[in-house]
């Protein structure tokens, strides 16, 4: 077994708490009620979605190809 590197996402919930998104695994959304506890949510939810790839004899998913960058753009609400 080797570690796989994944970037996680969260987003502060108005009612409290985090949701956390794995943008490199779709559907693996999880939540916490602190920072903390969405990154451990977050661990626990890719280990489980990669388990069930595994399971499925699909492949794995990697971040080793991605780029990532972050635009600044003019809105107009």
């Amino acid at each position: 077994m080797h570690q796989i590197t994944y970037r996680i996402l969260l987003r502060k919930e108005p009612e409290g708490g985090y949701t956390v998104t794995v943008p490199t695994l779709p559907g693996c959304v999880t939540f916490g009620g602190t920072i903390e506890e969405a990154i451990a949510m977050a661990k626990e939810a890719i280990e489980v979605y990669l388990e069930d790839l595994t399971d499925r004899g699909e492949e794995i998913p990697t971040e080793e190809d991605t780029l990532e960058y972050t635009l600044t753009v003019e809105a107009y609400a």
